[in-house]
């Protein structure tokens, strides 16, 4: 039996493929909630990849394939970013129209068949990630954090 692991890109120096590993911290500081939404956002919009094409998907793509409780389950995933997103004090408009992104994934999800392939092109989840991290940039930048 083929043991099946997430997508990790590859290791510079091995070449080989790294097991995926998330950091999810349980502060309140800003670090923290940046490293639990960016968490939540690459379980949700990126874990895997689509062998042959090498597109991401995530689980809000797998989940939604279920009817019904495939959409209810992560809209209430999208709302938990918005909600981190509202601890962090960021401004009325901006906790609205990520409600709006979040609110228009699952208005199209409810949709059969449209919303599962809808799902795998509008990425509510990464569009709310880039809200965030633009406030946090301008706002908080000690809370970057450099990749590499």
């Amino acid at each position: 039996m083929v043991d099946l692991e997430p997508y990790k890109p590859q290791n510079e120096h091995t070449g080989r493929a790294e097991p995926m590993g998330f950091d999810f911290p349980t502060g309140k500081d800003v670090v923290s909630v940046r490293k639990r939404i960016e968490a939540m956002e690459y379980l949700l919009e990126r874990s895997f990849r689509i062998p042959g094409v090498n597109y991401p998907i995530g689980l809000d793509s797998l989940i939604g394939l279920v009817p019904v409780l495939g959409d209810i389950v992560t809209t209430a995933m999208g709302a938990y970013i918005v909600w981190e997103a509202r601890n962090l004090d960021m401004p009325k408009w901006k906790i609205w129209r990520m409600m709006g992104n979040v609110g228009f994934d699952a208005v199209l999800g409810a949709v059969p068949l449209v919303g599962d392939a809808a799902d795998f092109v509008f990425r509510s989840n990464s569009r709310n990630l880039r809200i965030i991290k633009k406030h946090l940039d301008k706002h908080h930048p000690s809370s970057k954090i450099i990749d590499g």
